[in-house]
């Protein structure tokens, strides 16, 4: 399902490009581990899904990757209302927090492999 299904406006995609612009050191790291998989699964970094902005986001697997830092601490109600929302349009979500990526990048990134050749979400293969 490509974006265009969630009636983007041209606010989300300001807001999705200013994240990318201010992306934290976390994102980066991430990002940077990534991109390596591309030949097998494609991420795109703040992607919108109106009325959201996934951190990471493949459309081909309808995967998202979250990645929590503090302020998801007084969020919880909300991430838990926007994954129900996104889960009932079909994707897959899976949450990390920032000590996750800073102490365990190698892990993280297999976490989402292994998620991939599961199956546990569908592939562009499939």
């Amino acid at each position: 399902m490509s974006s265009t299904n969630y009636q983007n406006t041209n606010q989300d995609h300001k807001r999705a490009r200013l994240l990318r612009k201010r992306s934290t050191l976390v994102e980066r790291l991430l990002w940077n581990a990534l991109l390596p998989l591309k030949q097998q699964i494609k991420f795109r970094r703040q992607h919108p899904l109106h009325p959201y902005i996934a951190d990471f986001a493949c459309p081909s697997a309808k995967l998202i990757i979250e990645i929590d830092g503090e302020s998801h601490d007084t969020r919880l109600g909300y991430d838990a209302e926007r994954d129900a929302d996104l889960r009932k349009r079909g994707w897959t979500i899976i949450r990390f927090s920032n000590e996750d990526v800073l102490t365990n990048l190698e892990g993280v990134v297999e976490t989402v492999l292994q998620i991939v050749k599961s199956g546990t979400c569908p592939t562009s293969e499939n």
